[in-house]
């Protein structure tokens, strides 16, 4: 199985007090993961003058820098990553990134970030409709709305895609700090 790692919107504008303590869980998947040479891909939400979110939810965020840009402890990463795609939907799953699924034959989508109930939740949906395994790292993701929200986000993607997708660091890549638990 060809696995990625998929990091969803760690952005300047979606770190709050809520979702401030995920950043180290998340700095630490992605040095593990880089350790295994496996690919990595960062999102970054974008919103331009009129969309959706605009048009229907009166919300025109993340139009500009620093709010849009990757938070800076990732910044380094980002760069050395396969792939930086941004997106102007709750998903990964853009043209651009349909496209390097085709070419890098990627069958397994590990997913963390922000926001838990929203833009994670909607691309592991997208990859479990597309026939692929989602696995969402529930330590490694958070919603600025809260641990309700983050809560339910994962028991509707328990419903939606099953519940043995949802794992931990600990669980996808073990306790030690060795690639050879991948």
């Amino acid at each position: 199985m060809t696995g990625v790692l998929v990091v969803v919107d760690m952005q300047n504008g979606f770190i709050t007090p809520e979702t401030a303590s995920v950043v180290p869980t998340v700095v630490d998947l992605v040095e593990r993961w880089e350790h295994t040479g496996r690919d990595i891909v960062f999102t970054r939400f974008r919103n331009p003058a009129g969309s959706p979110y605009e048009r229907l939810m009166h919300w025109t965020g993340f139009r500009s820098a620093p709010e849009n840009e990757l938070i800076p402890e990732l910044t380094d990463h980002a760069a050395r990553s396969f792939a930086v795609v941004d997106k102007v939907r709750y998903s990964a799953f853009t043209e651009e990134m349909d496209q390097l699924v085709r070419r890098r034959g990627w069958t397994e989508f590990v997913i963390c970030g922000i926001a838990t109930e929203m833009c994670v939740l909607k691309t592991a949906v997208d990859a479990f409709e597309r026939g692929f395994r989602p696995r969402i790292v529930t330590d490694a993701s958070r919603t600025y709305a809260g641990d309700a929200a983050h809560e339910a986000g994962l028991a509707l993607a328990a419903r939606l895609v099953g519940a043995e997708q949802l794992t931990t660091v600990r669980a996808l890549l073990g306790s030690a700090r060795s690639s050879a638990t991948v």
